[in-house]
């Protein structure tokens, strides 16, 4: 399993718990029971390998940083959206850009261009078509603004 795979485990767990109404973090160990997650393989491919130790962690820590700084990512995330209020950001995009901005901020051996890549990639996949040009644009202003950097 990829890096790439465990981010998109780590939506799907955000997800899950946006429809429940509980945080990630607390839903964390159900989601990922066996049990549980042998009925979502039945579902999607996306399910159909179990995480191994290094990638749970890795999930479990994306899961809690983006819990931890939700207010200050959500902040970022209006502020770099320019006139955009959250509430009209699909709910998929705003996942992406929290993710995406922990790995930025907070997982030093994800190199920013990567995390900004795979943020595009995945709203490729799980948003409206005009998302991955929406979230490219905050997170590039969110480089620059936030950390001075310039990406390519």
């Amino acid at each position: 399993m990829t890096r790439t795979t465990a981010r998109q485990l780590a939506l799907q767990l955000e997800f899950s718990a946006a429809s429940s109404g509980d945080d990630a973090a607390d839903i964390f160990d159900s989601f990922f029971s066996r049990e549980h997650y042998n009925t979502l393989a039945a579902e999607h491919r996306l399910f159909a390998d179990f995480p191994d130790e290094k990638q749970l962690e890795y999930i479990r820590a994306i899961t809690n940083l983006m819990q931890e700084h939700r207010v200050e990512l959500d902040a970022f995330i209006e502020k770099y959206s320019k006139g955009w209020k959250l509430d009209r950001i699909s709910r998929t995009a705003r996942a992406i850009l929290r993710c995406a901005m922990c790995e930025i901020m907070y997982i030093d051996d994800v190199p920013t261009a990567a995390a900004i890549n795979e943020a595009v990639e995945l709203s490729k996949s799980y948003d409206e078509p005009e998302a991955a040009g929406f979230i490219n644009g905050i997170l590039g202003s969110f480089v620059k603004g936030e950390l001075g950097e310039i990406t390519e």
